[in-house]
């Protein structure tokens, strides 16, 4: 198969990598298993799974999207985003917004337009930017194109201006503050401080219904396979090749005659678009979107998760994220003040000890060990 014809099917690449099958094969045994457990086993057995764990491994799911957006642009291109949790939140609340207007008089105040925060506040209207989220398709269009549109113009902007290194890294985190305080104000339409909530249907399902949750939660694991397919697609392809050059020398790159900047602006946009589905997918999970999303802390969170899991790999985001909020859920349920000091200690334990995460740890062990087998093989010859 020549070279033109190959570059044609960029998308099923991926398929041929091993570590892209281990994934998906982990992925969809998991996705079996927690759906046997919880539809097949009876409530008293021990093995039974039961609906709020089902909801929580969506969550995890969600999350684990939510890092593989971030190790694109941090583990590939360079650009360590700070920012992300804006993203996330932005598709979240686009969710939101479309949930809201699913419960219609059913609401505490009987409006059948206005969600209820609107009628406390003494709002005649609904405003104009919440029109048309009554409609799915077009709440599920937004999810991808608000954020899109916003990491468009931001990136547009500090990639042209060249901004670089630490200072993107603090434009991006001055971002996600600047929205969280916006998003705090009541005049902004959003719920403010309490956000949105009370959230009844999606697509006309109930989401208080264990079936809901199950399948909220096997489309955020078909969600994630997609998302890594995605990325490992780009990542892969000539884009992913110019873009792992731009991130060890930028200038270099420049210099050969690359557009860098329309490289790093593409990949930050799809990476957003990413972050906006991981949010739209967390939302119905967890009934609630208010502005702590957009929290500077959440988003440096995240950049965490990647980190312990093994940059530039994608799956080790995934694994990051996973195993920080198991360990946020036992931690905030035994001991909820020691959460932030174990959060502390697993940063330093990171950067110390596993400078490469959990993905560089298993891959160093897997090269030990088929080199402890080459000597006994030529021997045995």
């Amino acid at each position: 198969m020549s070279q033109a014809t190959s570059s044609r099917f960029w998308l099923i690449r991926p398929f041929g990598e091993r570590a892209t099958q281990v994934f998906l094969g982990v992925l969809l045994a998991a996705l079996v298993i927690v759906t046997v457990l919880h539809v097949a086993v009876p409530q008293g057995s021990p093995l039974h799974v039961n609906a709020y764990t089902v909801n929580l491994f969506g969550k995890y799911l969600s999350y684990a999207l939510l890092a593989v957006a971030v190790d694109l642009v941090w583990g590939y291109l360079g650009i360590l985003s700070l920012g992300h949790g804006a993203f996330f939140a932005i598709g979240g609340y686009a969710m939101g917004m479309y949930l809201m207007r699913q419960i219609g008089d059913r609401g505490t105040y009987g409006h059948p337009v206005l969600p209820d925060f609107m009628v406390f506040l003494n709002w005649e209207s609904l405003p104009w930017y919440w029109q048309g989220f009554d409609m799915a398709w077009f709440a599920f269009a937004m999810v991808l194109l608000a954020p899109g549109l916003l990491a468009l113009v931001f990136g547009f902007l500090a990639f042209r201006s060249r901004v670089t290194g630490v200072y993107l890294s603090i434009i991006t985190q001055a971002l996600t503050f600047a929205l969280m305080l916006a998003f705090f104000r009541n005049e902004m339409g959003f719920g403010g401080n309490n956000g949105l909530t009370d959230f009844r249907e999606i697509l006309g399902f109930n989401l208080r219904s264990s079936d809901t949750r199950l399948g909220l939660f096997l489309a955020s694991g078909v969600a994630l396979a997609l998302g890594y397919l995605l990325c490992r697609a780009v990542v892969t392809s000539k884009l992913g090749r110019v873009c792992v050059a731009t991130r060890d020398a930028e200038a270099r790159t420049r210099f050969i005659g690359y557009r860098v900047e329309r490289f790093q602006l593409f990949v930050f946009v799809v990476s957003a678009m990413l972050a906006g589905v991981a949010g739209a997918l967390y939302v119905p999970q967890v009934g609630i979107i208010n502005p702590s999303e957009f929290s500077p802390l959440f988003s440096i969170e995240i950049v965490l998760w990647v980190a312990l899991g093994g940059r530039a790999t994608l799956y080790g985001a995934v694994i990051g994220a996973i195993l920080v909020n198991y360990a946020k859920t036992v931690f905030t349920g035994v001991m909820p003040d020691a959460w932030l000091f174990a959060l502390g200690g697993l940063f330093v334990l990171v950067t110390v000890l596993l400078p490469k995460g959990v993905a560089g740890l298993l891959h160093t062990r897997r090269r030990a060990s088929m080199s402890d087998k080459t000597p006994h093989k030529e021997a045995t010859a």
